[in-house]
This record gives C-alpha cells, structure tokens and sequence, in this order.
C-alpha cells in the first residue's frame, strides 16, 4: 500500500513539472512559482501575462502534456552550486530568490532535467514520463494565489490537477466531484432561501427566516441535550479588552487571528474563542470541591481573522457561532467528565447518520505550560479513549497550543471526513487565570478545565449536512415541514383549515403559491424539498382526509387528517 502512495506521488510531482514545460510552451516568457503535489493532485504556480490564460485554454495543456508523456521523457536529479544556480535560473525571479534562501540555510540546491526543462525541485520523480497513464490525470480549475501566501507579493496563476494510477480512478473521482458540485450548500442555501452573502460584509452570513429555524432548531437540540447532563447555559461579552487575551496566552499565540480596535485609546478585541471570557463566570464567586463540576455551555459569537483567500460560504467565514462548552472539575473528575462528553457527542452525530472516528492530537511544538502537565493531559485523554475501547489515531504535535485534545471527525455521504468537535484538556488556563476551588481541607485548589464543542461552528455544520443530506433535511430541522397544497378555489377554506390545525401542533406548515397549477406546486414543494406535501380536493373535503404525498416515497394515499397529524406528531417525537 505505502509503495502505490509513494508512486503516485511521484507521478503527481512530474505531472506538475510536464504542465510547467506546457506553460513554457504557450507561454514562453512565463515565470515559474512552485509546483508541489497536493491531496489527489498537484498544482503550480505561474506568473503570466494579463489574463493569458482561461479555463477553456486548459483543454490545450492536457493535450501537450499527454504528448510529452509518449515521449518516455526521463526525470534526472543533480545538485548543483549557487553559482550554477545562479546563472540556470537567471530569468526565473521566483526560483532564483528560493535558491537564495536555500544558500542561507546551507541546504543542497537539488535540480530535476526533463528534456530541454530544469526546474528547481527535491522530488521525488517518477524515472520517465512510461510509468504516467495519459488518460488517469486531468486540469481542473485555475485560481489566484499570492506568491509565498503572502497578499504583499505578486498574485500568481496557479493552475490546478488531479492525478491517479488508472483511468478508472480518475472517472470515479469525477464523478464524486461532480456530485459534490451538484450538493454545494451554497448553492441549495441560494436556491432553499436559507442564507446569502453580500459584498457589504465579507465572510459573514445573511441568515434567511427559513435559515433562522434551521438554527434555532439545532441549538434547541444541543440545548435540550446538555441540560439533561447538568450543563448551565452562560453568555460572555464579544468585545473584551485585550488584556483578558494577554492572559491567557492567546494574544501571543493567536494575534493575527484576532480583529481587534481602538476605543478610548484603549485595545478591544472581538474575542476568537469563549473560553478566557468564560473563566469570569467561574470567578464570580469562591468555589468549593463540592460545587465542581460545573459545566457551562454557551452559543457564543465569534470573530477569527482569516485570510479573504480562504473564505468559503458558510465553511470559513470571519463571524460565526459556536457550539462550546467549558468544564471545571477536579481531577479525580476528569475521566467521568471524558465519558460524558463522548457519550453526548455520540448522541449529537448519530441523529444526522454521520460516522465518526478519534483522534489524540499531543503538544505542537509552540505550546505554553509546564510539560509535566502536558504529559498529565494526554495521559488522561488517552485512558478515557481506551476506557471506553475507542479506536482512535495518534496526531503528533497537532493539540491546541494550551493543551492536548480529542478531536472526533465525522464523514459525510460523499465519503469526506470533517473535524467539527473537539475535547481538549487545560491544566495551563486555570494557572493562568488563578482559578481556585477549596477542597476539603479548606485549601485552595487548581480545577482541571475541559473545552469542549459537540459540532463546531453552526455555520460549518450547516453546511456539511446540507452537503451529506443534499438539502434533505431530517422532518424535526426542515424549515417547512408540511406543503398544503388546494386544488381549486372551493377547497381553499379546507386547506386554511389543515394549515392552521397543523401550526397549532407546532408542526411548520405552509400553502404556496395558489397561482400555479396543482403540477407545478408539487414540482415546487419537491424543489424546496419539503418532507411533507398535502394535497386537498373535493374527496378529502367529504371524507376529512388529505392525500399525502412524502418525499423520497412519492403518493402515499389518502389518509384521515387526524391519523396523518398523529402520524407526524410521532414521528417528530422521534
């Protein structure tokens, strides 16, 4: 299996440097960025004339790189000096200042010839353009980039690809790809009337009152969940100053994350997480050993900085609410407090049929504390995962930079994976914050602090399971749940009847649109995907029925209003 990964690799790294010699081609005066492989894929960097290249012009590139690949073209590594780099790349800016910084560091500067090109390049490579199917990659898109990620140097033409060992993976690539076009939430939040975007506020949501249900509805269900388990809902203010993040350690760690401003000559943040402003809560008054744990959930507002390049619908967005939770307990309390939180997030993600796996993310390398308490940490995450015979994988150096965590992921229906929930472990916080309880002795004592989030941001979850259910959305979080639908004028007294009887039952009910056909009203009630359609005519005016049509199963018959509300009560009870 690893010597498949490794070919492919390979491959995928050469088809990059046989689309720079295209490029070059077209393009003769062309400057090279970078070229490196990516997940399926590969892309690389070009600085072009204006407008030189468009989606269309991909085609063409295709077509000369499949002919150079019947040239059995081979890959040949050679370590050259700076000066010969020097005059090698003397008309290439970007790989010149690259090899610049590779004689800084004193690090080999390794080049790759394939025919007549020379690219400036580690590999590895395949051995020659024989071991490359022509027919299993393609280019798929082509997008900005700044060079280094940086927005103060040149935007570049990056040029995307994906690559595979046959054909056939290509086609089913693809074809997932395109469902995935087909499921995008932006699109079905556009065409369900739940959400936009405006240009007036980059990296936020306008939410839609259809948009609005689906929200409240997820965070009644989050809500009715945790105070079962003795959660305590709390609110924090979202703009703080900022010395409560000096504190806490974010400002270091996390400042080019963070808006902040001036007000009065003093420096407020929008706070990027709730957990600094929660700890106020806790300090509000003396704690003993006997009040812990204490769980405080709350929907919080966030703001994070994030780079406009990665914005992305409801999936990266600069404001968002978040799903949290901060758990102070003693530390003969933290692996009840683990297997509560597993068992609810459990609960949470099985009611959208999403398949979750774990994983142990330890100290990165930029972490604050004693590393005593590190080891602590991820001694107790550990014990609470094999407890509970959870399989879970290791991610080294991959925790929050105040703690080691568990990050549970789930995969959607398009066989992606997400991390949307997290519980991580903070010994360091509450030294920080000079949190205390008193124990039975009367001593002061540090609590142990759990963060936790069952789904992550509201926006993001929305948007996967808009993505993993294509817009079909379970009865209890469909914006509307019933269509009422009358065939003519005479029956319209008897569906405002229905209507109003189903909106007592708390049950969302609507009549659309009595200026289109009954043909078009169900076409349209099917577009909006609504689980439920009624329709109500002369027949089910004398018999006090209504004929029930439910999506995913089409004509289910005419049944007795009262049997269908008791049907739908039941099932919402569900």
């Amino acid at each position: 299996m690893k010597k498949n990964i490794q070919n492919i690799e390979k491959i995928r790294h050469s088809l990059s440097h046989l689309l720079a010699m295209a490029v070059l081609k077209k393009f003769p005066k062309a400057e090279l960025g970078i070229g490196p492989t990516i997940e399926n894929g590969f892309y690389y960097d070009f600085d072009l004339p204006s407008k030189a290249l468009t989606e269309e012009g991909l085609s063409d590139l295709e077509k000369q790189i499949r002919e150079l690949i019947k040239q059995n073209l081979q890959f040949k590594k050679e370590i050259i000096t700076f000066a010969e780099a020097k005059k090698t790349f003397a008309n290439q800016p970007y790989k010149l200042e690259l090899t610049k910084e590779l004689q800084k560091t004193k690090k080999p500067i390794s080049i790759y010839k394939t025919y007549q090109f020379i690219d400036l390049c580690a590999g590895p490579h395949a051995k020659s353009t024989s071991e490359i199917d022509p027919n299993a990659f393609k280019l798929t898109k082509i997008a900005g980039a700044y060079w280094k990620g940086d927005e103060k140097n040149p935007m570049l033409t990056r040029i995307y690809g994906v690559a595979f060992s046959s054909k056939k993976e290509l086609d089913d690539y693809l074809k997932i790809q395109a469902e995935i076009e087909k499921r995008d939430h932006r699109k079905l939040g556009e065409k369900l009337d739940l959400f936009s975007f405006r240009d007036i506020a980059p990296g936020a949501v306008f939410w839609h009152p259809k948009g609005m249900i689906i929200l409240n509805e997820l965070k009644n269900f989050i809500g009715e969940l945790q105070k079962k388990r003795g959660y305590l809902e709390t609110l924090t203010p979202i703009l703080v100053k900022k010395e409560l993040f000096e504190a806490s350690g974010h400002w270091k760690h996390y400042r080019k994350n963070i808006f902040s401003l001036e007000v009065d000559k003093e420096t407020f943040a929008l706070k990027p997480m709730n957990c600094p402003g929660s700890t106020f809560i806790y300090k509000s008054k003396i704690r003993s050993y006997k009040d812990l744990p204490l769980r405080f959930s709350e929907f919080g507002q966030l703001h994070r900085k994030e780079r406009s390049g990665t914005l992305t619908g409801l999936f990266r967005v600069y404001g968002f609410i978040q799903d949290d939770a901060h758990i102070y307990c003693r530390p003969d309390q933290i692996l009840e407090e683990i297997n509560g939180v597993l068992e609810l997030l459990a609960k949470i993600h099985q009611a959208f049929n999403l398949k979750t796996s774990l994983a142990l993310a330890t100290k990165p390398d930029k972490a604050m504390g004693d590393p005593k308490l590190w080891s602590k940490a991820e001694k107790a995450l550990k014990t609470g995962l094999e407890q509970n015979k959870l399989k879970y994988e290791l991610r080294p150096k991959d925790g929050a930079f105040y703690g080691p965590k568990i990050d549970i992921d789930v995969e959607d229906s398009l066989s992606r994976k997400w991390t949307v929930a997290t519980i991580q472990l903070d010994f360091q916080m509450p030294e920080r914050l000079d949190l205390e309880y008193i124990d039975e002795k009367g001593g002061k004592q540090r609590p142990v602090m759990i963060h936790r989030s069952s789904i992550g941001s509201f926006e993001r979850f929305i948007g996967i399971i808009l993505e993993h259910l294509s817009g079909e959305l379970p009865l209890w979080l469909a914006p509307i749940q019933v269509e009422i639908i009358n065939v003519g004028l005479t029956h319209r007294d008897y569906a405002k009847q229905i209507h109003s009887r189903l909106l007592e039952n708390n049950i969302r009910a609507s009549m659309g649109d009595e200026n289109l056909t009954v043909g078009k009203r169900i076409r349209e009630a099917e577009i909006q995907k609504i689980p439920y359609i009624l329709v109500v005519g002369d027949k089910e005016i004398t018999s006090q029925s209504v004929a029930v049509r439910k999506r995913g199963k089409g004509d289910l018959g005419i049944q007795k209003f009262e049997d269908f509300l008791k049907q739908i009560k039941e099932e919402l009870k569900k």
